[in-house]
């Protein structure tokens, strides 16, 4: 059973991926960034900390950057951040603005940074680390040509999911196992890059 949230924003438990992400990175933690208002227990990220104790989510009440720094910086090695909605745009900002490193990077579904007016917090260049952006044609928070383009800014592989609303529960995707092998593809990934064994900040200065 999961522990309480503690106050980095992060309810402790083992830190690492666990069976999740074997062969390719079994030691790397994995944290989930949910949107908006959270994911209830129907949500396929609420189903994987199920199935994956071992996953960290990150809490807090207005999706503030510095709670997802904390939580980066609370783990022993840099992670793999599972991002949802508005928790993809928060994330993003947490890697470069504030030069916390991951290991890698699964954005599933983003918010519209302009509907949030946050456009100008987010970075135009290329991630140090390898990600993947998943987005619906029929998402209401964002249209798929802009989530590409976003994809395409940030150097993320760009995945398309056909008339599949905001990939969440309301929209039917269940533990959405497909986002499943996603994930362990990001570890894989990782894992051949070297970023699971990065130094956990990263020099801004290099990637500008």
């Amino acid at each position: 059973m999961a522990s309480p949230p503690s106050r980095s924003g992060t309810r402790r438990i083992r830190r690492d991926g666990g069976r999740a992400l074997y062969p390719f990175a079994p030691r790397t933690p994995v944290l989930v960034v949910p949107g908006l208002n959270d994911s209830g227990p129907r949500h396929w990220q609420s189903m994987w900390q199920a199935q994956h104790p071992s996953f960290l989510r990150v809490v807090q009440d207005k999706f503030a950057t510095p709670a997802i720094a904390d939580a980066v910086d609370a783990c022993n090695a840099p992670p793999i951040v599972v991002a949802h909605s508005f928790g993809c745009l928060a994330t993003v900002h947490a890697v470069l603005q504030r030069g916390r490193m991951l290991a890698g990077v699964l954005l599933v579904a983003p918010a519209d940074p302009e509907r949030f007016a946050f456009a100008a917090q987010l970075p135009s260049r290329r991630l140090p680390i390898p990600g993947t952006l998943v987005a619906s044609t029929n998402d209401p928070w964002i249209k798929f040509v802009k989530a590409g383009a976003l994809a395409a800014a940030w150097g993320s592989r760009f995945v398309g999911c056909v008339d599949g609303g905001h990939i969440n529960a309301e929209s039917g995707h269940g533990a959405w196992p497909a986002g499943m092998a996603l994930l362990r593809d990001v570890a894989e990934r990782a894992a051949a890059a070297g970023t699971v064994r990065a130094r956990p900040h990263i020099d801004l200065r290099q990637h500008a």
